[in-house]
């Protein structure tokens, strides 16, 4: 399979991944919204710096209000990292790869496209905005699960594997990344201690998650048990560590993987020894920060061993060791 086709079927896994966790990053917080008592508002600059956008932002949006922080995520066309362009990225490399999709997944993509275009005044209005994002999630999920029964099992369903795990173990540690931001504003951190258990369970709930922690650890929600499930319990498919193991399966069906093979383990035993009691919101953010690096890492490799040079030249991709160089720089993983 040309390289082109494989780099456009991983992209167009990564924007629907990125679509889907970008409304369930913006969940974080109006979840939050329905469940604080009132005088207690969450904060919403965060989520962009979060994003690595906030260069963006200050450009186009003289306030930090939750209107503006909402619009920019969600419909924001000039932001490639909104819900709408990553969409519509999606769509586009869709479109070039009609003859190795189903015919009804490109299909249900653009009608999926259309409707949420024409119901974005939904998802800026607070009372109807959790509803419009619980949709999104749906349809998106809806699309994964039509390419994931659809697809015969060759080269471009193991790169939209590969996309898919990376973006999702990426945003994954971004959703947790939003508590560690401290999305709540009061006067002093002792006002906040009795909403601590509430914050942890909404980043549960927006991974689809609050269930499977409960089956799983059988115990109240806790700080350092949330850590352990989200980055690396076995069995959860949110999971850092899981997905990360899941493109190491995937990579024992292509050539040439030895990198990107050394990649994936530097950021498994990372995500593995890391360590997690104890942990306070300076420390949780570092860790994160690490964990984007190993992601960002992987990436690199798979850019490197298997796409065209001229299209990795065009996104103005650097080369691994300048991504290291970049330290603690919290940018998403390239926008092509």
């Amino acid at each position: 399979m040309l390289a082109r086709t494989v780099e456009n079927v991983y992209w167009l896994a990564r924007y629907l991944e990125r679509a889907e966790n970008t409304a369930r990053l913006i969940s974080v917080n109006t979840q939050l919204l329905l469940d604080l008592p009132s005088g207690f508002a969450p904060g919403w600059l965060p989520l962009i710096d979060i994003m690595g956008s906030r260069a963006a932002f200050d450009s186009r949006y003289e306030r930090t209000e939750e209107h503006d922080v909402v619009r920019f995520l969600i419909a924001d066309r000039d932001n490639p990292g909104s819900i709408v362009s990553s969409l519509d990225m999606a769509r586009e490399n869709a479109r070039t790869l009609r003859d190795v999709l189903p015919a009804d997944a490109w299909e249900e993509l653009n009608r999926f496209f259309m409707q949420l275009s024409e119901e974005l005044p939904a998802g800026l209005s607070r009372r109807t905005r959790f509803d419009f994002l619980k949709r999104s999630i749906l349809m998106s999920q809806t699309l994964t699960g039509m390419l994931e029964g659809t697809m015969s099992r060759n080269d471009a369903h193991t790169f939209m594997m590969v996309g898919r795990n990376l973006e999702r173990a990426d945003m994954t540690s971004r959703i947790i990344d939003v508590r560690a931001a401290q999305l709540l504003v009061a006067t002093n951190a002792s006002e906040l201690h009795p909403f601590d258990t509430i914050q942890w369970m909404s980043v549960l709930r927006s991974l689809s998650g609050y269930e499977m922690y409960r089956l799983g650890r059988r115990a109240r929600v806790s700080r350092t048990d949330v850590l352990e499930f989200v980055l690396r319990d076995e069995q959860f498919p949110r999971a850092c560590l899981f997905c990360l193991r899941q493109i190491e399966l995937a990579l024992h069906a292509l050539l040439r993987s030895g990198s990107v093979r050394h990649a994936l383990l530097s950021a498994s035993r990372f995500l593995a020894s890391a360590p997690l009691e104890g942990l306070g919101q300076p420390e949780v953010h570092e860790l994160i920060d690490r964990v984007q690096l190993h992601i960002t890492a992987v990436h690199e490799s798979i850019a490197c061993t298997y796409f065209p040079q001229q299209s990795r030249a065009e996104a103005g991709e650097s080369p691994p060791e300048r991504a290291q160089a970049q330290g603690a720089l919290r940018t998403l993983p390239l926008f092509r």
